[in-house]
């Protein structure tokens, strides 16, 4: 790989008041799949290589044991599925990526295999699927659980739930169609094969009742930091999504995956690591932290809350006014949640003995919540100078998935119409668009 490559990250275009700022959506509001084709337009004018749609089915309601805060001030919330829109955006487009998640802890591979297959005809070979183990019980109330499966346990089920995908993918073999007009022939019947898949988690007879997607299979993305995630990702991956809290954590992270992969009979340097990362990019670096300000005026205790609360499966609305940290460690392992997060940062930072008082765990997590403890936040050339900086740091294979707190679409657009062609002018960015697919394009 050589340069970095862009992602834009619109998850949570419309939450968390993004709705509401200085340079939204004007006669137009979220869920308006017009919103995005415009933006897919100017994503693709800059060169960015993909628009990434993280994913969430539960509105948060472990804040509290209710959702009313959620509800009401936009945390995490609404959510749709984003399959249509990356319909629409690419009849728009002709190069761009997309990247589309869905949960491997609650969905079946079937209908995932089938679903992304036939997006991947429709985009003409540009879609990635976001491969996630579920961490949040809110979700899990939606599928009939009555609480969160183990978290070895999700990864052992999602790396069944990719086999069985893969082996969807190519029960139908690219030369099986034949459309051959003279003898009516449509497709050769020895190309086309039952996978009887049976495993711990699926039972899958096939094969895929689908033409093959002009790029095979979907690009694999996945996210996970702890050694079992990044077990399976170096098992399956094709981009791991990497979270960019600390240059000593990525250079850890990236490491890690370098020998999974090697042990796993895989090359290091054909696996990239999209580091997410949120930009406030302002034309001079005084608007930028004009911006920045209004950000922060929106977060009060209860959006707080209902987001922390949220992403760590813990009520923290429950907590006294001192507490060790090793506590919110065994709360997560009782509800099955992730230790990772908020509570990993903390506890790396401190140790499990430290004495935290409920102020102080509060300050750390209106900076985690707004994500402004790790924000680039400037003109174009101060924030192009420490991704530069942060890529040659962190192994130069792969680049980084972009979120901004601003409005949309100006957030966006101010990255692709102003950070972009910073990063391009300098050359640190990869080829533009040197391939036909996704995954040729992610390659170079």
């Amino acid at each position: 790989m050589s340069g970095m490559h862009l992602a834009l990250d619109l998850s949570f275009t419309h939450t968390e008041g993004k709705w509401n700022r200085a340079g939204s959506w004007v006669g137009r509001d979220f869920p308006d799949h017009r919103m995005f084709m415009e933006l897919a337009v100017t994503a693709e004018r800059a060169g960015i290589d993909l628009l990434f749609f993280g994913d969430g089915t539960g509105i948060p309601d472990t804040w509290h044991g209710s959702i009313d805060a959620a509800v009401e001030w936009g945390i995490q919330w609404p959510r749709h599925d984003m399959s249509p829109v990356i319909a629409a955006m690419s009849t728009v487009t002709e190069h761009i990526g997309f990247g589309l998640t869905y949960s491997s802890t609650f969905m079946h591979p079937f209908y995932v295999a089938r679903l992304l297959n036939s997006l991947d005809h429709v985009t003409g070979g540009r879609i990635a699927f976001n491969v996630v183990t579920s961490t949040r019980s809110a979700d899990a109330a939606n599928y009939g659980f009555d609480k969160l499966m183990e978290h070895d346990q999700r990864y052992e089920r999602m790396e069944e739930f990719v086999d069985v995908c893969r082996a969807l993918w190519d029960s139908v073999a690219p030369d099986a169609i034949l459309r051959d007009r003279g003898t009516g022939r449509f497709a050769d019947p020895a190309k086309v094969h039952a996978i009887d898949h049976h495993g711990r988690f699926f039972d899958v007879k096939g094969p895929l009742p689908s033409v093959p997607g002009p790029q095979g299979s979907p690009v694999l993305v996945q996210a996970g930091a702890s050694p079992r995630g990044i077990a399976a990702s170096a098992r399956f991956a094709d981009v791991v999504f990497g979270f960019g809290a600390s240059v000593a954590s990525q250079q850890r992270h990236r490491g890690a995956l370098d020998q999974a992969l090697r042990d796993e009979g895989r090359d290091p340097s054909s696996v990239g690591i999209l580091w997410a990362t949120q930009v406030i990019v302002g034309r001079t670096k005084e608007e930028a932290a004009a911006r920045r300000d209004e950000v922060l005026s929106f977060w009060g205790e209860e959006a707080v809350g209902a987001y922390l609360s949220h992403n760590a499966g813990i009520d923290f609305g429950k907590l006294p006014a001192s507490f060790p940290l090793g506590e919110l460690k065994r709360q997560a392992a009782l509800a099955q949640a992730s230790p990772a997060g908020l509570i990993g940062t903390l506890i790396a930072e401190h140790g499990e003995d430290y004495e935290m008082s409920r102020t102080e765990f509060f300050e750390h997590g209106w900076k985690s919540a707004t994500g402004m403890d790790h924000t680039l936040i400037g003109d174009p050339a101060t924030v192009a100078d420490a991704l530069q900086e942060n890529f040659q740091a962190t192994g130069a294979r792969g680049g980084y998935m972009l979120s901004s707190p601003l409005g949309m679409p100006s957030g966006y657009a101010d990255i692709a119409e102003l950070l972009a062609p910073e990063l391009r002018r300098r050359g640190a960015l990869a080829p533009r668009y040197p391939g036909r697919t996704l995954r040729e394009n992610l390659a170079v």
